[in-house]
């Protein structure tokens, strides 16, 4: 079926049970901690066989990343990549890492700046319009794996990444196998009208985590930054930090800087496929009629999921697990 605010058929593949069935539940058990003990003891693997690496990633930008090579490799890789405010160890990254490390997949876990513990490789402070430096990261990725196309899972703002590196792909010389983005951050715009207006508690939860990482950005480069303050909810901030901290002259040419509608995507040849529910208290569904229409993008909408959730229970895969595991081929 088809709704006002959304132009791709609702799919009814995804049904969990029914007290599984509040978006709200869904993204809250997407990120905390409910699930970490388990899916960090079954990451095991996957976290014993990693090694560390810095890329280099152009104009002096380094990136940490993490890749775990299986015993039984097949030798192709794939790019796991978290969220605003995540990192390679959130426990969606690391689940789905682990699924791929068990499938003999290469498996790279991504560090965007000043995320995980990075906060003193590079001194200017992160914003989403940084995509020369992970289209770099996957440029240097794809030295380490020569003759091997890459593979990319990215979640929200992660997912956006991406979409946009994958847009950029034939320009940027990068062989891409194909891009999965889940919950994608479409229009910054209206997700940041749907953070300021959702259930109470999500503007709160991030601007802890981004405070957080602000008081980290500062130890690091404590002759470069005072963020004392900085104030106000997620709005404030990000204008404050546009101001400050950016060649940007608004935080609307900001926000427009990192969208994936309009035009952007309509140059896209690398193989891509959205996975997004209906009801993403986050991400409006109503930006998926203003992408652009490509023989490369395929589109998923689910009517249950919430945020980067689609969990059928506490235990075994998520949907968008099984989702992403189908179309590496390994399924």
């Amino acid at each position: 079926m088809l709704t006002p605010a959304c132009p791709y058929p609702v799919t009814e593949e995804f049904r969990p049970p029914l007290w599984l069935r509040n978006a709200h539940v869904q993204s809250i058990l997407a990120t905390t901690g409910v699930r970490r003990g388990r899916i960090v003891r079954a990451a095991a693997p996957l976290l014993g066989a990693q090694r560390e690496l810095l890329l280099e990633c152009g104009a002096g930008v380094r990136l940490q990343c993490f890749i775990s090579s299986p015993p039984e490799s097949s030798g192709k890789p794939v790019l796991v990549l978290h969220g605003w405010e995540g990192s390679a160890d959130s426990i969606y990254v690391l689940s789905l890492a682990q699924l791929l490390f068990e499938r003999g997949f290469e498996v790279v876990r991504l560090n965007l700046r000043d995320h995980g513990e990075t906060h003193h490789l590079n001194r200017e402070i992160f914003h989403s319009c940084r995509l020369p430096e992970v289209i770099g990261a996957v440029r240097s990725l794809q030295a380490l794996f020569p003759g091997q196309q890459l593979t990319g899972a990215g979640f929200s703002l992660g997912g956006n990444f991406l979409l946009r590196v994958a847009a950029r792909a034939r320009e940027s010389s990068l062989d891409l196998a194909r891009v999965i983005a889940i919950s994608p951050v479409l229009e910054p715009t209206e997700t940041l009208v749907a953070l300021e207006t959702a259930m109470p508690g999500y503007q709160g939860y991030f601007v802890r985590k981004w405070r957080r990482s602000l008081r980290k950005k500062q130890a690091a480069w404590p002759d470069s930054y005072d963020f004392a303050g900085v104030g106000g909810g997620l709005r404030g901030m990000t204008a404050e930090l546009v101001r400050r901290h950016s060649e940007f002259g608004s935080l609307e040419e900001y926000l427009n800087g990192y969208s994936i509608t309009g035009e952007r995507l309509a140059g896209l040849e690398v193989p891509a496929h959205i996975l997004t529910s209906i009801d993403d208290p986050m991400i409006p569904a109503g930006g998926l009629a203003r992408l652009a229409r490509s023989d490369a993008l395929a589109v998923t909408i689910t009517r249950y999921g919430g945020h980067c959730g689609f969990i059928e229970s506490l235990a075994g895969l998520t949907w968008a697990e099984r989702f992403v595991l189908a179309r590496v081929g390994a399924d």
